[in-house]
This record gives structure tokens, sequence and C-alpha cells, in this order.
């Protein structure tokens, strides 16, 4: 009877540390079911190549001189535009898409993309179909200059001009990453291209109607 009591007690001994260890360690309960840090798999971003697909890599070294040069445009515009409307516009296009472009460049790096197109360059992307990475809307090096010379209403009028084709140009390449893209941020930030830029457009070409 004895042995049967030491043995009892030395169980409920080892019973009573068992539960202690498990309260104890203050809130780390990491490796209890339904606790803890979720796993790497269902972090958002945490395995971005297996996210991302080749028509997510497109989008962003297309958008990404796309954007550049959309942004290369709008810094004229402070000394050589009439318009206030149009300052005010160029000011708007170059805060949005800067930080689009480190958000694009981030990705591809995290891809281990490169950050662009092997060949490309802006007065190709100006003309025709590059394959998939067709970027319609881009400015050729001819019509950049005349921007540069222009000056007063017929800067407003040609920038203008310009970057309504430029925008639907980033709109399709927008539009194609909808439709093709796997990367679930990506296809968002092309959503949120369309809706910007579309309502730019309707007020650049409101702006134009009234020149």
């Amino acid at each position: 009877m004895k042995r049967t009591r030491v043995l009892t007690a030395a169980i409920g001994a080892a019973a009573a540390a068992a539960v202690l260890a498990g309260c104890g360690g203050g809130d780390d309960m990491s490796n209890m079911p339904g606790h803890g840090a979720p796993t790497s798999a269902s972090q958002p971003g945490a395995n971005p190549q297996a996210a991302n697909n080749a028509a997510d890599v497109t989008f962003a070294q297309g958008m990404i001189p796309h954007h550049e040069q959309a942004i290369e445009m709008s810094r004229l515009a402070p000394e050589r535009a009439q318009s206030e409307e149009v300052k005010n516009l160029a000011r708007q296009i170059e805060a949005a898409q800067g930080p689009e472009i480190q958000t694009l460049t981030g990705w591809l790096r995290d891809w281990g993309a490169p950050a662009s197109m092997p060949g490309m360059d802006h007065g190709a992307m100006g003309h025709g179909d590059i394959g998939n990475g067709d970027m319609g809307g881009m400015m050729s090096d001819t019509e950049m200059q005349q921007l540069e010379q222009a000056r007063g209403t017929e800067f407003d009028r040609q920038f203008l001009t310009l970057m309504i084709k430029h925008h639907e140009g980033a709109v399709a390449m927008a539009q194609t990453e909808l439709a093709s893209g796997q990367f679930s941020a990506a296809k968002q930030l092309a959503q949120q291209i369309i809706d910007t830029q579309q309502a730019e457009i309707e007020t650049m070409r409101g702006l134009l109607s009234q020149g």
C-alpha cells in the first residue's frame, strides 16, 4: 500500500509539472494548435516567386518605363504650361506614379526578374506591338523633343493630347494584367491604374475641349 501511495503521488506531481510547463513561458503558445504566428505559406507575399507568373513580370517591366516617361513629361509642365489645370494634373500624375514605380521595382526584385525587358527603349516602345510587352502610347524621341520646345497654350495642347494617348496605353497594359496575371497585389495595382488614369483621361479631354 505504501508503494502504491508513493507511485500515485509521483504521477500526480508529474501531471502538475506538465500543466505548469504548458502554462509557463508567459504568452508563448506558438506550439499549441490555433495559436502563434501563421506559417509562411499563409502569409501574403511570403513566397513571391510562387505567387506570380510571366504576365505579372511583363506588366511590371513594361509599366516602369511607361510611368517614368509620364513623369518626365509631367516635369516639363511647371515651366512650360500656361493652364493651371494642366500644371495641377502634371503634379497629380507625378505624385501617383512615382510610388507605383517603387512598388513595381520591388516586386521584380523579389521575383528575381530583371528590372526591364532586354532590348527595349522609349523610342521602340512608342511604336507598334512589342510581343507580349506592348506599351502603346509611349512617345517617340521626336515627340518628346517637340513637347520640350513647346510653350504656353501650345504646350498645354501637346501635353494633353500625348498624355491621353499615353494613359490609354497604360490602361490597356493594366487590363492585360487583370486578364492574365496571377499576383494579387499586381492585379490590384492594375485596377487602381485603370480607375485613376481613365478618370484623368476624362479630365484631359475636357480641358482639350475648352481650348
